[in-house]
């Protein structure tokens, strides 16, 4: 790294600030340990400290994690790694936080170190110094947006019937959105304007671990005209749907578009993997395919994106100057895999553009 962090570490227990502090304590890229033990001890350091990341407890007395970031947000834009742990409100707090401007997330250390982890394979440590290499200007610029999508949220009609293979064998295009670091907000900005034509079906890979992925599917869930709702085994592609990949479980796609959730190894350190999804997606529906890459760390959707492109089908990413990390689309870009390039207040348009010109003219790509 180009200099050394402080880190402030917010916690009401003591035992997770030592031992997050003993996590931390003598990495090479660590000068400074700060703790507070809420959110508005950690309000009063924050001047004081300066810190380059903050670690923030999801559930606190005084001021809570939520409340701490919106401040922190408004007054001095830093990047906040939560500590979440998997309990229903934790959870729903978590993606709340995300959505307001926090980075990333991981299991509180007890929880990761019996369930092996918190964001797919990485440790704490290194998510912490992954969060701060986030440009700060590019989160303050994030937040404080105030840009709206070009494509109108599309209204909600009724919900989706259970899939099936006649249905699948009637779909159109098969588009898989890939998203990681910044994800959740990303999404939140791109599925509510995409409409739930019957000839189109989705299917969203956003690196979490299980029981995330669930609430952000409800989350999604009826803030437009789409179904959205986490795979189940088995289930079929449909017209008009939104499949969240579970965490914890890859997901492919036959070719009479069953769903197959497998728990093989991680890729690019994750499962669910964008690329596993996409290159099934290609192989079995060919020019029907398009991905769509958003703000993350890492190359995953680079190799997916490709099998998409060489079967025919168009890619989208989302263009540097509204990645909270510029990752993922760089990778894609980089390989010469990107269709179309655009901000997230346009990219809903441009997906509807890419796929009502393939439909109308039965190509895959597009200029």
């Amino acid at each position: 790294m180009d200099k050394r962090l402080t880190v402030l570490v917010v916690d009401d227990s003591a035992f997770a600030r030592s031992m997050i502090s003993k996590r931390l304590d003598g990495d090479p890229d660590v000068e400074r340990i700060e703790t507070a033990r809420d959110g508005q001890e950690a309000l009063e350091k924050l001047e004081s400290v300066a810190p380059d990341v903050i670690t923030m407890d999801v559930q606190m007395p005084k001021l809570d994690g939520l409340g701490a970031l919106k401040q922190i947000m408004a007054s001095r834009p830093t990047p906040v790694v939560m500590l979440s742990s998997l309990t229903g409100e934790d959870t729903d707090t978590t993606l709340n936080a995300l959505e307001l401007g926090a980075v990333d997330f991981f299991l509180k250390p007890s929880i990761a170190d019996a369930a092996g982890g918190g964001t797919g394979d990485r440790d704490l440590v290194e998510t912490i110094k992954l969060a701060a290499r986030v440009p700060v200007a590019r989160l303050a610029r994030a937040i404080r947006s105030e840009s709206q999508p070009e494509t109108a949220r599309q209204p909600r009609g009724a919900a989706a019937s259970s899939g099936s293979a006649r249905d699948a064998k009637k779909l159109e295009r098969v588009i898989v959105i890939a998203s990681s670091t910044g994800g959740p907000r990303a999404l939140a900005s791109v599925v509510p304007y995409l409409p739930a034509d019957e000839r189109v079906a989705y299917i969203a890979v956003q690196h979490m671990p299980a029981g995330f992925t669930k609430s952000l599917a409800e989350r999604l869930d009826g803030a437009g005209a789409l179904d959205v709702h986490e795979a189940e085994q088995g289930e079929f592609l449909q017209g008009g749907t939104v499949l969240m990949a579970p965490g914890g479980h890859h997901l492919e796609v036959a070719r009479n578009g069953e769903v197959d959730l497998t728990d093989g190894p991680t890729m690019h350190g994750v499962r669910p993997a964008a690329d596993i999804t996409m290159q099934s997606v290609a192989r079995n529906f060919g020019s029907k395919s398009m991905g769509v890459v958003l703000t993350g760390m890492g190359a995953d959707g680079r190799d997916g994106c490709g099998a998409i492109k060489a079967a025919g089908g168009p890619v989208v990413v989302e263009d540097e100057s509204t990645c909270v990390v510029y990752g993922m689309p760089r990778a894609v870009v980089e390989a010469g895999h990107a269709t179309k390039v655009a901000p997230i207040d346009k990219l809903a348009r441009q997906v509807v553009k890419l796929y009502e010109r393939g439909l109308s003219s039965g190509a895959g790509a597009a200029d």
